[in-house]
């Protein structure tokens, strides 16, 4: 690395360091700057803050889904079929999606035999067991969500909620800083006038 590069890192890291706060009494830092040191000091608590908040959305929205799941699993019933043509070398059933359409034969309860078409895994041969859930009348429905579905989902909502409120912080803090900039420019500009006279006497 070189020495101007080096320098410059050393810069940057004592800037970021004063706007912490760390230098607070320093003579050279006016009231604007003190100002953008508290916003930004509020708006990383509240980042922090949000960290486990989102996890408790997160589990919040995961548990709701499983309660939701669990009601349809006790409402519906599960029965196996057969996969009648295979899902080899098909394309699936939406972009970026592991599922294919293929026809599926089951036994109802009742001893009739059906055949639908449901969506299975990419790639399951002819002739594979796979499960169907009917309602209460005997036809099929989607199935509920498996608990792992549900956790992924919780948890790409805590994701999105965190990284959401950090965005929505960060531009707050942003918006902020405008009018303390604008301040702070109208002192530079003040002082130089003060000051630009005596350099050129």
């Amino acid at each position: 690395m070189s020495t101007g590069k080096q320098r410059a890192g050393e810069l940057w890291v004592l800037m970021q360091v004063r706007r912490l706060g760390i230098g607070w009494k320093n003579p050279l830092r006016r009231w604007s700057d003190h100002a953008e040191t508290v916003l930004l000091w509020c708006a990383l608590v509240l980042a922090l803050l949000m960290i486990p908040a989102a996890a408790a959305i997160g589990t919040g929205v995961s548990h709701s889904l499983e309660a939701s799941a669990a009601r349809q699993r006790a409402v519906l019933h599960e029965v196996q079929g057969r996969t009648v043509v295979g899902t080899e070398g098909t394309l699936p059933s939406a972009p970026g999606s592991p599922l294919s359409l293929t026809q599926v034969s089951y036994v109802d309860p009742q001893g009739t035999e059906h055949e639908v078409l449901a969506s299975v895994v990419t790639g399951t041969p002819a002739g594979a067991t796979v499960p169907v859930w009917l309602d209460s009348s005997g036809h099929p429905v989607t199935a509920p969500r498996s608990e792992s579905d549900n956790r992924a989902f919780g948890g790409t909502a805590g994701f999105f909620v965190v990284f959401g409120s950090w965005l929505l912080l960060w531009g707050l803090f942003r918006l902020a800083c405008v009018p303390l900039n604008r301040r702070r420019l109208q002192d530079w500009d003040t002082e130089w006038r003060e000051i630009a006279p005596r350099w050129l006497r």
